[in-house]
């Protein structure tokens, strides 16, 4: 069996651990995601009737799989694929419901140096800081490692690349297959993708190699090792392999197509309420949006997020809000929300459960919710380590009927489909 065989079944799209603690201004970087999807994948055989990327694994394009990941990370402000020009339509067929983040497809080269060049091209009028180049066919990478490698790069490294320790031991093998070495590998790491950098200067580096000829590069770091850049590695993981062959194809459906047969869905509901007072924002799904008032309440009275924690304790049967997390308790006061659900999904985690989807529908007649429903779907997507695509946020009006409709306050009700062992 494969390496990542083991890993992938339990790597959720879209994971990301740490956002409840970051707040608005610490993102001080603009920050670009690039996928390259313009290969034909040959060593995938002519199985699968597509190119690699497009391939179905637990049903959902690889393709979609690697989007979805960048698409609901917070710290991801923009997103771009550079394709193969014949395979435009496979490409709308695998990107419908993605969020404002993804913008229009680039058309990619011949090789996956001028692809990368081109992406880099058209995202430069965008004028990101950095940018984090990925390989569409690696659609197990997390958010934890998008993390490290954005954190690199805030710390001061002008390149920084996900990548694993080697574990196997290497042989030096001669034309008649026999032994004449053993490498030593304590140095030697695997190295991976997303592979981060500063914008400007990976664009730079991009340009001279393609005006001085050379192209012999395979991913982004040996290109900026060549132009003299420091690149640093951060820890990647074992589900990150890369699809290359019809075999990775077959396993990783295989794994993620058989991953719910024993579990059984739990539904859940919630419902929260919290009164205006004085302030200047609230806080909305994880979102803070700027208004005349604020939201009262014992920690930062984020509706949305209350009652989806109620939805997912009750489809586990385990109290509400109020039972974990009292608000007597002082270290809550001010909380930001993510914290509950986060305990909630570590509870469902726990019980060896999946949380399938959820739905949010916000009752208030101010603010205006639709600028910032896909921001508040992302939120909750890594919150929850969940697929954007799982997530729902709508939000009506009272049509001025009772305390909503007079402006006193913000209502909330949620669903949550949670599947659990037998």
């Amino acid at each position: 069996m494969h390496a990542f065989a083991g890993a992938i079944a339990e790597i959720p799209v879209g994971r990301y651990e740490g956002a409840s603690g970051r707040s608005k201004k610490a993102k001080t970087l603009k920050v670009a995601a690039l996928v390259v999807a313009a290969g034909r994948g040959h060593r995938a055989g002519g199985t699968i009737g597509s190119p690699k990327q497009y391939a179905l694994v637990g049903g959902v394009p690889v393709l979609r799989r690697s989007i979805d990941t960048f698409d609901a990370h917070p710290r991801i402000d923009l997103l771009a694929v550079v394709i193969h020009p014949d395979d435009q339509e496979l490409y709308l067929g695998a990107t419908r419901d993605c969020s404002m983040k993804l913008r229009a497809p680039i058309v990619g080269g011949d090789t996956r140096q001028q692809s990368v060049l081109a992406g880099l091209e058209t995202l430069a009028g965008e004028h990101p800081d950095v940018v984090l180049i990925h390989d569409a066919a690696r659609p197990f990478a997390d958010a934890k490692i998008i993390d490290r490698v954005i954190s690199a790069l805030e710390a001061g490294a002008r390149g920084a690349i996900a990548a694993s320790a080697l574990a196997d031991t290497l042989k030096r093998v001669d034309d008649r297959g026999r032994i004449g070495a053993t490498i030593p590998r304590e140095e030697l790491w695997c190295a991976q993708t997303p592979q981060g950098f500063t914008f400007a200067e990976i664009l730079d580096v991009h340009r001279k190699a393609a005006a001085s000829g050379e192209n012999r590069f395979t991913d982004d770091a040996s290109i900026a090792e060549w132009a003299g850049l420091d690149v640093v590695v951060v820890e990647g993981s074992s589900a990150n392999r890369k699809l290359t062959t019809a075999e990775d194809l077959i396993l990783a459906d295989r794994l993620l197509s058989s991953r719910d047969r024993d579990l059984v869905p739990h539904v859940g509901t919630g419902f929260d309420v919290h009164r205006f007072g004085d302030g200047d924002h609230v806080w909305l799904c994880g979102v803070r949006i700027e208004h005349s008032h604020s939201l009262v309440g014992h920690s930062d009275a984020d509706v949305g997020l209350h009652a989806l924690t109620d939805a997912l304790l009750g489809a586990l049967g385990d109290g509400d809000i109020g039972a974990h997390f009292p608000p007597s308790d002082i270290q809550w006061k001010g909380a930001r929300s993510n914290i509950f659900l986060e305990d909630a999904a570590r509870r469902a985690r726990e019980r060896g459960g999946r949380i399938s989807n959820v739905d949010v529908t916000l009752l208030a007649e101010t603010p205006k919710i639709g600028p910032h429903r896909d921001a508040m779907r992302a939120a909750i997507a890594a919150i929850l380590e969940i697929d954007i695509r799982n997530v729902g946020v709508k939000a009506t009006t009272m049509e001025g009927l009772g305390f909503v409709g007079r402006g006193e306050g913000l209502a909330a009700m949620a669903s949550a489909t949670v599947l659990l062992p037998y």
